[in-house]
């Protein structure tokens, strides 16, 4: 050293050396690695700056977090304490003492349940304790009693602008096996190398070499992550080197349990819809329906193997492929001593067991998609300033509806099949919502999210006899502005077959399988869905008043025609549900709505969502179309929802053009079901006997939920009597009408005249006579 010192010091001796040949190449050398030394500086020190800003701000932070409505639970609920754990993972809480997230303690019979530290839904620690199934009783940590229990909101997505799922985890959040798959597999020395394993690299290029092309892989997982966050995928010098660098600096940076944890959140493990999964929270999500700490070995090494080629080895589509797949990582484990033989036989033993999308129903595809096209239209100014969005969306109800479309498929098709004969199968669409706030609480829009994105809740299609309400509710309204005739639910109606005029064109209703009842009351014939009765009823309002009042409730299509009255203008199923809340909320109408909050990056308000209402009908009219609307459901074309079991006061109304429909509520849940086909070719099924059972199917699960279970009857308004009547003369009952009935009217337009067609004098004269029209008891 001491020589090179004194040889640079000796400027003549240094001249020489530069004028010979050798002395140029040296010295071109040297300025050569002195730049290059510079340029590796100076790229480590820009990506250092990138690396720095991002990882530490947090590498996923333009990622927005879908939450849905909290849950809650009261006793007497049916239900196990592991299912109540499962649901707590999903929720996001650990079996971990004091985790900053949620946590909760449970023994045989009890779970104890502490939310996230500032929550602002849940009710506070407290102790549910379990007996026979149900929950037995709830009692807060300071041990006061309590009626119900509101957990945090389940996270149902995270996802980026650019369609990225991922759920985040934790290091510590990960099962041994799991980091023991992805070590095995990706990165073996991960935990010695300081971002650059030169044995592995020293091995590749042997490898390549010998074989003539490029065989083997030799980036390490910190090479993997710097690649995948910051650069692309084009196989040249250039870019490895920056993932060199970007590599080192993360060592540098961060401890190893650091790099891990973006490596198995960052990391792509294929496909579901239109979205990418990424990280090991949302693969275990979509492959197994469990939380990540819940993961068995086989499971892990599955995942661990999908990382090379999710795509190829995609267990869906590929089960063969990804067994292999699984069995060589469970190879590599064992080989490097971190899973028994035993466990090792064990693992490779087990079949695959994937869950499918159905099974997964409380992230509801089709709702989501709905939800980020109202952000990206309500908030496209404000991106960057949306962190957190509290939807309507309620999990326990979307996993209901979920399922009872699934149970509902084989009997529709199965009925379908009689009349498509090339197999192609209709497709369904359900919508919820509550009808006080116009909070969308379930929704699917199809059959299978993974084959067609396509949401029916959106499509337009001709609604049918659901839209007869709208007629018999102006009709109704005549009591209210003195013009005209005053049309009652004891009206009669004749449905004689009829022709309409309308400008220079005629109009020529049929009833369904061309039945006649001849004379009918306003009542009778919205029981029956008679189709000729309801043009006549419409001509008689007016065809504009019942368009009008359609199009205020949001059925925009809707036309002062004859054809109006028979639903032959398009609705989507979610307008449809939009405008049944006018029946529904005692005469207001309320928008359906997907957000009930969305906040910042800290949490600040940015939307907070308020019930868009109006005032539509008057609130007796809304009570008279309920109260005609149970007919439908007791004695009427809805009858088979109540033969099926579900028993709870309900109003509502089938629709059959050429799809089904059936609209219908309780006074906490409507709900609209479609049955079509996408090609628009006619159902040739009645809605009674496509969309109602589904209908039926969800209702009766919905309503043995706490929130729902506690379905009223419908409240009565001031303003109504009830009144004996004939239904075949609409007129007061005498003691000779064997068929009189209750009816209520508003008051004042009630019959002033008895039956003359059973009534006599001598009766009514009879002292002690009960006169028929009486005050409602409120």
């Amino acid at each position: 050293m001491s020589q090179l010192r004194e040889f640079f010091n000796n400027p003549q001796r240094l001249k020489r050396l530069l004028a010979r040949p050798e002395g140029k190449i040296l010295a071109g050398a040297l300025l050569g690695i002195m730049f290059f030394a510079l340029a590796l500086g100076y790229q480590y020190h820009r990506y250092a700056k990138v690396v720095d800003q991002q990882l530490e701000a947090n590498p996923f932070s333009d990622t927005l977090n879908f939450y849905a409505a909290p849950k809650t639970v009261a006793p007497g609920e049916k239900i196990q304490p592991d299912d109540l754990t499962d649901s707590l993972y999903r929720i996001g809480y650990r079996e971990q003492e004091g985790f900053r997230g949620g946590w909760f303690k449970r023994t045989k019979k009890t779970v104890e349940v502490h939310p996230r530290q500032g929550s602002e839904f849940a009710s506070g620690a407290a102790r549910l304790e379990f007996s026979n199934g149900k929950i037995a009783r709830i009692v807060s940590i300071d041990g006061k009693k309590l009626d119900t229990y509101q957990f945090d909101p389940e996270l149902i997505a995270n996802v980026t602008p650019d369609r990225e799922k991922r759920r985040m985890v934790r290091f510590g959040e990960l099962p041994k096996s799991m980091i023991d798959a992805i070590i095995a597999t990706e990165d073996k020395r991960f935990f010695d190398h300081g971002g650059l394993d030169m044995l592995r690299l020293a091995k590749a290029a042997y490898v390549d070499l010998k074989e003539g092309r490029k065989e083997q892989g030799a980036s390490t997982i910190t090479m993997q992550l710097a690649r995948s966050l910051w650069l692309d995928n084009a196989k040249n010098w250039q870019r490895k080197l920056r993932e060199v660098i970007i590599a080192k600096r993360l060592e540098d940076k961060f401890s190893k349990q650091q790099i891990f944890e973006f490596y198995v959140n960052e990391v792509y493990l294929g496909r579901r819809g239109t979205y990418s999964i990424h990280g090991i929270g949302q693969a275990a999500w979509e492959y197994f329906g469990k939380d990540v700490r819940q993961l068995t070995l086989p499971e892990a090494a599955l995942l661990a193997g999908l990382i090379q080629r999710p795509s190829y080895f995609d267990p869906f589509r590929y089960p063969d492929r990804a067994r292999q797949r699984r069995d060589l990582v469970l190879r590599l484990m064992r080989n490097n001593g971190l899973i028994s033989a035993k466990e090792y036989r064990d693992a490779t033993a087990q079949q695959i067991q994937v869950s499918p999308p159905e099974a997964r129903p409380s992230e509801a595809p089709y709702f989501m998609d709905l939800l980020t096209s109202e952000l990206q239209h309500r908030f496209q100014d404000h991106a960057i300033h949306v962190r957190n969005v509290h939807s309507t969306i309620d999990a326990d109800l979307q996993r209901a509806a979920s399922e009872a479309v699934r149970l509902s498929l084989p009997k529709l098709d199965k009925l379908a099949a009689r009349t498509s004969k090339d197999g192609v199968k209709p497709e369904v669409a359900l919508v919820a919502l509550d009808p006080r706030t116009g909070e969308i609480k379930a929704l699917v829009g199809g059959r299978n999210y993974q084959r067609s994105q396509l949401n029916r809740v959106l499509a337009r299609r001709p609604v049918g006899s659901t839209f007869k309400p709208f007629v018999y509710a102006a009709a109704l309204g005549t009591a209210l502005n003195n013009q005209g005739d005053v049309l009652t639910p004891a009206t009669l109606v004749d449905d004689s077959p009829a022709t309409f005029e309308y400008g220079d064109e005629q109009y020529n209703p049929g009833n369904f399988q061309q039945t006649s009842y001849g004379v009918m009351t306003l009542r009778q014939a919205l029981v029956r869905s008679d189709n000729i009765a309801a043009v006549k009823v419409a001509e008689t309002v007016g065809y504009k008043r019942v368009a009008d009042l359609a199009r205020s409730a949001g059925l925009v299509t809707a036309r002062g025609t004859p054809a109006v009255a028979l639903g032959a203008y398009d609705a989507t199923p979610l307008e449809l549900a939009g405008a049944y809340t006018v029946f529904a909320n005692q005469g207001d109408y309320v928008k359906p709505a997907l957000v009930r909050e969305v906040l910042g990056p800290n949490g600040q308000v940015v939307f907070r969502h308020q019930p868009e209402r109006r005032a539509l009908l008057d609130r007796r009219v809304a009570f008279l179309m309920q109260n005609m609307m149970e007919g439908v459901m007791n004695n009427g074309t809805g009858f088979g929802a109540r033969a099926a079991g579900f028993t709870l006061p309900a109003a509502g109304k089938t629709g059959t053009s050429r799809d089904g429909w059936f609209a219908g509520f309780t006074s906490n849940l409507l709900t609209v079901v479609w049955v079509g086909y996408d090609d628009y070719r006619d159902l040739r099924l009645e809605g009674a006997k496509s969309a109602l059972p589904i209908w039926t199917e969800f209702m009766k699960r919905a309503h043995k939920l706490p929130r729902y279970a506690d379905a009223k009857p419908f409240p009565i308004p001031s303003g109504l009597v009830t009144a004996e009547i004939d239904p075949e003369s609409g007129q007061l009952a005498s003691p000779s009408c064997w068929e009189a009935r209750s009816e209520y009217f508003i008051a004042g337009t009630e019959p002033s005249s008895y039956c003359d067609l059973h009534g006599h004098t001598a009766e009514l004269a009879m002292p002690g006579y009960l006169a028929p029209v009486q005050p409602v008891a409120r």
